[in-house]
C-alpha cells in the first residue's frame, strides 16, 4: 500500500528534512492549538519557507491525462468547471511537492472538507484540508487565508507528508495522526475507504 501513495524513499531528501525539523512537534498539534501552546520556532521557519516557494505546475501528459480523468469524478462535487480544474491542479502540485499521492490528498480532501474551500469545523479548521489558523499567525502570514486553495493545500500537504515519515510509511497511523485520533480506527478507514471506492488510479 505505501508504494501506492507516495513515492520511494529515495526518491527526494525533502521528505527526510520535513522530518527532521518537525520531530516531536506536529504529533501534538491538535493539543497546541487547544491549549495554546507556542509552536516550536523551528516549524513557523518551516512552514514559512514552503508558503515562499514558486507555485508552478509541470504541464505534462501525465498531469493532462490524470486532470481529465480526476475533473470527470469530481463533477458531482464541484459544479463549476473552472473551480474544479483549479482545486484538482492544486493538489497536483503540492501533493507532488510533498511526495504524495495526489489520489491520496483528494480523498482527505474528500472526508475533511467534501471539496468545500469554505468549510469550518467545530474546532475551527478551515478550508479544503481542514488547517488550524493559528498557522498563519505563527508563520507571520496573518492577512492569508486559508479558504485559499493553494495557501490550505501547501500547508496541509506538508504536514500530513510529516506524519507519514513519522509513521514510517503507516498511513493509518499518518491519518490519525492528522484527524488527531491517534489510537482511534475510524478516520483512517474512511479515508481509506474513500481511496479504494472513488479516487484510486490504476
Amino acid at each position: 500500500m505505501q508504494s501506492s501513495i507516495s513515492s520511494a524513499s529515495g526518491s527526494s531528501a525533502r521528505p527526510r528534512l520535513l522530518a527532521g525539523l518537525l520531530a516531536g512537534l506536529l504529533c501534538a498539534l491538535p493539543a497546541a492549538a487547544a491549549d495554546g501552546q507556542r509552536p516550536d520556532p523551528v516549524l513557523r521557519e518551516l512552514l514559512r519557507q514552503a508558503m515562499n516557494e514558486p507555485h508552478g505546475f509541470e504541464d505534462r501528459f501525465d498531469a493532462q491525462v490524470w486532470l481529465t480523468d480526476m475533473a470527470q469524478r469530481l463533477g458531482d462535487q464541484v459544479a463549476d468547471p473552472q473551480e474544479r480544474i483549479e482545486i484538482l491542479k492544486t493538489v497536483h502540485r503540492e501533493a507532488k511537492r510533498a511526495d504524495l499521492a495526489p489520489e491520496l490528498v483528494l480523498a482527505v480532501i474528500d472526508v475533511e472538507s467534501a471539496f468545500d474551500p469554505y468549510a469550518v469545523s467545530d474546532a475551527g479548521a478551515q478550508g479544503l484540508m481542514q488547517v488550524m489558523p493559528f498557522w498563519l499567525n505563527e508563520i507571520g502570514r496573518p492577512d492569508d487565508r486559508l479558504v485559499d486553495i493553494q495557501t490550505n493545500l501547501r500547508m496541509g500537504c506538508t504536514i500530513l507528508r510529516h506524519y507519514l515519515d513519522m509513521e514510517n510509511g503507516d498511513l493509518r497511523r499518518a491519518l490519525a495522526r492528522y484527524h488527531g485520533s491517534v489510537g482511534s480506527g475510524w478516520y483512517p478507514e474512511r479515508v481509506l475507504s474513500r481511496l479504494s471506492s472513488r479516487w484510486f488510479q490504476l
